[in-house]
């Protein structure tokens, strides 16, 4: 997600529910999540997930006085049978950054993902971690190439992030940064904490200045065997939205508009060292003049599409990353929200329940109260919201039914 600008602005834990235990076998254990197939294990046993996205929760846990939201939230997901939740490992350059310059990093921001990542083993919650933005927020590619360019790198494009060797070596640098560092709270290495689900290369990789694709799909491929260089125990995945490239004939067309974004659904998720693929849905931002039946429409076809490809061509699970319904779009309804969380819910639990590829979804984006200021419309307050937070625990329930 893109997200919008915001304004900057207790420990407790609980178990998850009996009902949803299932879901969540080793998380706190011993067993690293993996993949058999179009399916995710856990100590050998199917692993099926329901969950979030949180990109706030480094920034907030940073500092003392907010960090209490961070424990609140994962406490509320917990209720609701959630066990995945997606966050940024990333905070490059500008006011309270993780990496403050290439190589250099803010303590007080490691400690505060240390927290984010003990709170979610406390509450029996994944982490997927992302490494990188592809947009301006919090840093993104944009900041790599400043800081390439303070070094004398002659760059013209944001996309030069993909090719450049200076960019390409300060985001190896924060990769193993990240990889390696030991949580000063648990003591337990990022790398060796089986708690960490996957991590993500990049939140929406994107590279329109090159629509063929080979910019992004090199990238990838030595982006993804350096994270394994470094960590063989957690899965990976791209980060991707799911747009299609050029390695399947026709398959462009199903893009909203047409658009070329520079990445391929496919051969980026073939890498061998990508472990599973992910899809988002923004259908009101990609397809703006669009009506809301035509909008409904793409979104059944995107997920059916990907579903399908995840079963036959990449043989690989596929989680829904980020999906959400806007408060700020026109003719917004809690019941219309409700209703399309549960459309999607269906769609994971029908391919799941089948032995299909899909295993899971993460809607965009949970908050805990108090939040006012970090608001982009797509916000769910759990404890505000019973009606949502009512369809968000049957299906943790439905998903956990199937181990």
């Amino acid at each position: 997600m893109r997200l919008l600008k915001f304004v900057v602005l207790a420990l407790a834990a609980l178990l998850l529910p009996a009902n949803c235990e299932a879901a969540v076998d080793g998380v706190g254990g011993n067993g690293f999540a993996r993949t058999s197939g179009t399916r995710f294990v856990a100590d050998r046993k199917p692993l099926y997930l329901n969950g979030f996205n949180a990109y706030w929760m480094m920034y907030l846990a940073s500092d003392n006085s907010t960090r209490d939201k961070v424990a609140t939230a994962f406490q509320e997901a917990t209720k609701s049978g959630m066990n995945i939740a997606r966050t940024w490992a990333f905070s490059d350059g500008g006011g309270r950054a993780l990496q403050t310059s290439p190589g250099v990093y803010n303590e007080d921001m490691f400690k505060g993902l240390d927290f984010v990542i003990s709170e979610a083993r406390k509450n029996r919650v994944y982490l997927i971690l992302s490494l990188a933005n592809n947009w301006k927020d919090f840093g993104g590619r944009n900041q790599y190439v400043q800081w390439a360019r303070n070094s004398g790198q002659n760059l013209t494009n944001d996309d030069e992030f993909f090719t450049n060797s200076v960019t390409k070596a300060y985001y190896k640098n924060h990769i193993k940064a990240v990889l390696t560092r030991t949580n000063t709270i648990t003591g337990v290495a990022y790398s060796d904490d089986p708690n960490i689900f996957a991590w993500e290369l990049m939140n929406e990789p994107r590279c329109q200045s090159d629509p063929s694709g080979k910019s992004l799909q090199g990238w990838v491929r030595e982006m993804a065997a350096y994270v394994k260089s470094i960590d063989s125990n957690h899965m990976l995945e791209v980060g991707l939205e799911g747009f299609y490239g050029q390695s399947v004939p026709g398959k462009q067309q199903i893009n909203p508009g047409g658009l070329l974004a520079g990445t391929d659904f496919i051969s980026n998720n073939q890498v061998l060292q990508v472990d599973f693929a992910t899809i988002h849905m923004y259908p009101e931002q990609w397809m703006p003049n669009a009506s809301e039946g035509e909008q409904a429409a793409f979104v059944d076809r995107w997920v059916q599409v990907h579903i399908q490809d995840s079963n036959t061509i990449l043989k690989k699970p596929i989680i829904l990353g980020e999906f959400g319904k806007s408060s700020k779009s026109p003719g917004y309804s809690l019941g219309k929200r409700d209703s399309y969380f549960g459309r999607l819910y269906d769609a994971i639990y029908t391919s799941a329940s089948s032995g299909g590829s899909c295993a899971g979804g993460l809607f965009w984006q949970l908050f805990a109260r108090g939040m006012d200021n970090f608001s982009d419309g797509y916000e769910v307050v759990l404890e505000q919201s019973p009606s949502t937070a009512s369809i968000i625990a049957q299906q943790s329930r439905k998903m956990s039914s199937l181990t």
